[in-house]
């Protein structure tokens, strides 16, 4: 436990000055590199990690895809969302033709399932990861793309402490064994109230913010359910690999995907939310 506190001080001491200058490339290239070391992590666990030809420009998607949205605007003129987004899709269907062939030019020695179930979690990591660049450059971006972090990691810390204290009932205990309904339901009240709060933190602070009360609880309440999701999704597929920790860049909370599980599904779903509800 004190190694996991001790780890977690020096991220957030880290976190902080990124935060700071998320304006800046300085945020994009964090998250282009976290991305990265997530399909390293994910490709060391299915098995991929030396099977260079397909890796290599994974990793290179990986790490440019964050940093090239930050840029896009200057490349593209007008919508730079959504000519990131047509981007993306057109860069990640070319490399499922590029996987296609390379299991074809290999005469079925690589398993297709095998290579798609890889090419399935590259596309959810780098998607999600991506997304965290996406709202940080939206309209108001500034204030809503801490939500994301935010979200998972207050329902996964006060998740924690109600089933530590009051859990009775098991949630999944095929994937997750110490989850329990009541920390579940502990993580999305306190998720609720902590947007509540961050709404009206933000709205003091900055006169130009005004964040809308009803909206943020409508997030906190999804984004807490989502979380956790995605943090099950994380777990499964370590399970199913014989996996305790995707990787060890976080003494006492394992790797990048141990760490960020989370997050990686509340920042798309983050994204999609603010575009829906901004638009009714």
């Amino acid at each position: 436990m004190l190694v996991r506190i001790i780890t977690g001080l020096i991220a957030i001491g880290l976190f902080v000055p990124v935060c700071i200058f998320s304006y800046t490339v300085a945020f994009p290239i964090v998250i282009g590199l976290l991305c990265l070391i997530g399909v390293y992590e994910m490709a060391k666990c299915l098995g991929f990690d030396k099977k260079y030809l397909i890796t290599v420009p994974m990793y290179i998607i990986a790490v440019g895809l964050p940093i090239f949205r930050y840029y896009i605007s200057y490349i593209f003129n007008g919508g730079p969302n959504s000519s990131f987004l047509a981007c993306t899709a057109i860069l990640l269907f070319g490399m499922l033709i590029y996987i296609l062939a390379y299991v074809m030019l290999k005469k079925n020695t690589v398993k297709l399932s095998e290579i798609l179930t890889f090419y399935a979690m590259f596309v959810y990591i780098v998607g999600c990861f991506s997304s965290m660049v996406l709202i940080r450059y939206s309209g108001n971006g500034k204030y809503m793309y801490l939500l994301a972090f935010l979200g998972a990691w207050v329902c996964d810390t006060f998740a924690y402490f109600v089933g530590k204290f009051f859990g009775k009932h098991k949630l999944i205990p095929e994937i997750s064994p110490k989850k329990t309904i009541e920390g579940s339901i502990g993580g999305i009240v306190f998720t609720v109230g902590a947007f509540a709060l961050y709404a009206l933190i933000v709205n003091s602070i900055f006169a130009d913010a005004n964040l809308s009360y009803l909206k943020l609880c409508i997030f906190g309440f999804v984004l807490s359910i989502v979380s956790q999701v995605g943090d099950l999704i994380a777990s499964s597929v370590k399970r199913q690999n014989d996996l305790k920790d995707y990787g060890n860049l976080f003494p006492g909370h394992g790797g990048v995907l141990d760490r960020f599980d989370s997050v990686m599904l509340t920042a798309p779903t983050l994204y999609v939310l603010n575009v829906i509800l901004n638009f009714f």
